[in-house]
């Protein structure tokens, strides 16, 4: 999972003689001075070549994880590389070059050097010796059957059916993961997990991967309450859960239902979309975390969550062509666009989407993270063209 990994950095202040971009950067957040909106376009292909530069700052074909204001770029990251990789093809179709291509395949390949001996991916290391994790697996998932659609390459698809296996034998039989994941405990955000094993029974066609998918959201919608709200959707009990967490869940809910025309599944993502539509802020943006009553103990947004709910709610618009979802998800777009900044000299920071907003939010505070500019992409090119976009089918 990307923030359990990164939540935390950003406090050595002077590595790399940073100080400059370090002050800039808590200066304007603080006085809340955002950067230019644009067409869609624009800030796409930034965020784009943001990625391009993560790629390149390890040279092994891993998107590096985050840029720190603090240290620079860090390691490249199996989870995320892995759902970056769809991205990448849908910009690729959107745009027909050949490099961006190039590029989502060399991450799969990485990918391929990463898997370990059972099927897993790992989720961090502990004395040099790395772990699996059943999050980091499941989202591995995603560009190795993406990347078999695309190529036809064999060892993809094998890759895919290796890490979906690895995920029903350790899967409970109640349908959550109970082992294998952060801290071995419950999360209700593997729904996300179940969607995976869904792209791989649509290459395969084995039910086995079907019906896990299956167990996991059915046990997951005991664990919401009648408003909306999901029970072990934090990474640990004494945590408020975050957007990102929260859409992550309802996400994995809503593609599933909406495969398998499961309008139990997809009425329970509605129910907890339409409780945040409800708190979106007039700037467009959303808290970043709520707890049981869908109240926030924080003031600054996170910015990965609220691409996120853009996400969802276009989803939802699809369905329902109910104006409300666009028109929400258009203005957490621009708002998250605002934070965008398109002119830096700096390549860590130019085009890249913060953690937190403001930065020093405690959500990978002073960070441009990866995901986060990988949802922000999904989500703007959605808004242009609703055929864009991770799903099933």
């Amino acid at each position: 999972m990307a923030l359990k990994k990164y939540a935390k950095y950003g406090f050595s202040l002077l590595a790399r003689g940073s100080l400059f971009y370090f002050s800039k950067e808590i200066l304007k957040d603080s006085l809340n001075i955002k950067n230019g909106i644009y067409n869609n376009e624009k800030h796409i292909k930034a965020a784009v070549d943001w990625i391009l530069e993560a790629q390149k700052a390890n040279n092994n074909g891993g998107v590096a994880a985050l840029y720190s204001l603090s240290d620079g770029w860090h390691e490249s990251y199996s989870e995320t590389t892995g759902y970056i990789i769809p991205t990448m093809f849908n910009y690729y179709h959107k745009t027909k070059e050949k490099q961006i291509k190039k590029s989502a395949i060399v991450m799969a390949d990485w990918e391929l050097t990463k898997q370990m001996p059972k099927g897993a991916f790992p989720g961090g290391a502990v004395n040099g010796k790395e772990f699996p994790i059943v999050f980091n697996t499941g989202q591995v998932i995603f560009g190795m059957v993406r990347t078999f659609q695309e190529t036809k390459n064999i060892k993809y698809k094998q890759a895919a059916i290796k890490a979906a296996d690895w995920l029903v034998k350790v899967q409970g039989k109640n349908g959550c993961w109970d082992k294998f994941d952060y801290l071995n405990k419950i999360h209700t955000y593997n729904t996300r997990t179940a969607w995976a094993l869904l792209k791989v029974y649509e290459i395969t066609k084995n039910k086995i991967y079907l019906n896990a998918a299956k167990r996991n959201i059915d046990w997951v919608l005991t664990r919401q309450l009648e408003n909306g709200w999901f029970e072990n959707n934090a990474f640990y009990e004494t945590q408020e859960p975050l957007l990102h967490t929260i859409a992550y869940t309802i996400q994995g809910i809503l593609e599933v239902g909406i495969y398998l025309n499961n309008k139990k599944y997809i009425n329970s993502a509605e129910k907890s979309s339409n409780q945040l539509i409800k708190l979106q802020r007039k700037d467009g943006s959303l808290a970043g975390s709520f707890d049981k009553n869908w109240k926030s103990s924080v003031s600054w947004s996170c910015l990965t969550g609220n691409s996120q709910m853009a996400i969802v709610w276009l989803r939802f618009y699809t369905l329902t062509k109910n104006r409300e979802y666009l028109e929400a998800a258009k203005r957490i777009n621009n708002y998250v666009k605002s934070t965008q900044d398109l002119k830096s000299g700096n390549k860590g920071i130019r085009g890249g989407i913060k953690g937190a907003y403001p930065v020093y939010g405690w959500y990978a505070p002073f960070c441009y993270i990866n995901w986060a500019a990988k949802f922000f992409i999904d989500a703007l090119m959605m808004e242009d063209d609703l055929k864009f976009g991770d799903k099933l089918g």
